[in-house]
């Protein structure tokens, strides 16, 4: 069920810019990054097709002068920091001003050739950036059929939920230093574990590498310190999502992570989509939220609490496999149990202040079925029930050189709003 419709782009709008019909970046997508151009100039930039807007060359011309973004030097930056921290009205205003530009019967940068060539980039002859500077990341938990798969695997069915799950978004503090932009190599892990049956641990390689298919999203403006964001004004402090593949390592998770939770067994990476789609391009997908039983208490109760549908789906690459690999898992961000929004109050209701920029994940989104388990410690189920992949190989956790290859879109009707990927790939410890 569509509970609320895209104000800035229709369904059914076209652009000048020929986009293919399963293009992931249609008008009505128009997500906001931050790239380096053929010309060496770090912009923040949006996309259309294959094309990078470039949005400081569009703001130099004047076409944002009428909007809030005027005189703010919002675009002509490495990151998108200072454009996050401007606000939901500006973030609207831009993007309803690219859209206008790019529409099909618009002819003020179709039919200027000048323009369009200082604008409009090959996708091909750029570099995506990480687009914002994280200050700080949190992780969430908020998927019930992962937490209750974990719990089932680790305690037992009947106490698969710890008392305090269902009454809010149980999360832990990550490391922003190690967050990695899609296509950044990861380095297997050292750490210490406990084999079986010893009475002391072992130093060495983490044998039981897993990825987690999370989504993740950009804080805005920010709330000031001691004052509470509430939950029905979250959305104006949320710029938009990305994927998120929050790597782990279960056997070092395993032995340290009694009584505080995960540390060293996260840290190491946490890779991310470098494309950030809004709130706006993804309204036409939201969908009421999951029953929440017992009700939460009244600073998570929404007037109107929604999900979103979004599509998920896990490639596995290993080095014998060619082209884009085997697809392992298939998910929806719906199934997540606490929303974005439930997330953010949460986070600050103590006061806890959040800054431009600061990355929240939702934790691993797993479904209801076996196909749709978000981990490697689901899909082979702590490692009893081995993964059979194309070729003859298995796969109980992830081996060296094994690539990772997450996908998110939104179908909507003749056009997919889609997040790109965000890949990584297993390199080998360092010895010693």
């Amino acid at each position: 069920m569509t509970l609320h419709s895209d104000p800035s782009v229709a369904p059914d709008a076209r652009s000048f810019v020929d986009v293919a019909t399963d293009s992931p970046f249609p008008i009505q997508n128009l997500p906001f990054g931050a790239a380096r151009l053929s010309n060496d100039r770090e912009r923040v930039v949006s996309r259309i097709g294959s094309w990078i807007i470039d949005l400081a060359a569009l703001d130099a011309a004047g076409h944002f002068a009428d909007t809030p973004a005027a005189g703010k030097a919002l675009f002509d930056l490495p990151s998108l920091n200072r454009f996050s921290a401007a606000g939901r009205p500006t973030w609207r205003a831009v993007r309803s001003r690219l859209a206008a530009l790019l529409a099909a019967d618009a002819p003020t940068l179709r039919d200027d050739e000048t323009l369009r060539a200082a604008v409009l980039h090959d996708s091909t002859n750029v570099t995506m950036l990480m687009p914002m500077e994280i200050g700080d990341y949190t992780d969430f938990y908020s998927s019930r059929e992962h937490a209750t798969n974990v719990g089932t695997m680790f305690r037992d069915p009947e106490n698969a939920l710890l008392p305090n799950w269902l009454h809010l978004p149980v999360g832990y503090h990550g490391r922003a230093s190690s967050v990695v932009l899609d296509g950044t190599p990861v380095r297997r892990p050292r750490g210490q574990t406990i084999p079986a049956d010893a009475d002391a641990p072992v130093f060495g390689p983490s044998r039981l590498l897993d990825f987690e298919l999370e989504m993740g999203f950009f804080t805005g403006p920010g709330n000031a310190l001691g004052e509470p964001i509430p939950v029905d004004q979250a959305d104006a402090h949320i710029l938009g999502l990305v994927l998120v593949n929050d790597w782990s390592a279960r056997d070092i998770q395993k032995w340290e992570y009694v009584p505080l939770g995960p540390f060293n067994a996260k840290n190491f990476a946490t890779t991310i989509s470098p494309w950030v789609i809004t709130l706006d391009a993804l309204a036409p997908f939201r969908e009421a939220g999951p029953v929440q039983d017992p009700k939460p208490l009244p600073y998570l109760q929404e007037s109107d609490a929604w999900s979103l549908d979004i599509q998920l789906e896990v490639a596995l690459r290993t080095e014998t496999m060619r082209g884009e690999g085997h697809v392992i898992a298939r998910s929806n961000a719906r199934h997540l149990y606490w929303n974005i929004r439930q997330q953010l109050a949460h986070h600050t209701i103590t006061g806890c202040n959040t800054r431009p920029g600061d990355l929240m994940a939702s934790g691993t989104i797993s479904g209801p079925t076996p196909d749709s388990r978000g981990s490697m410690l689901e899909l082979a189920w702590r490692g009893t029930q081995p993964l059979s992949l194309p070729g003859g190989e298995e796969r109980r956790f992830l081996a060296d050189g094994d690539e990772v290859i997450l996908r998110g879109w939104c179908e909507g009707d003749g056009y997919r709003i889609g997040f790109g990927e965000a890949r990584g790939i297993v390199l080998p410890a360092l010895e010693g």
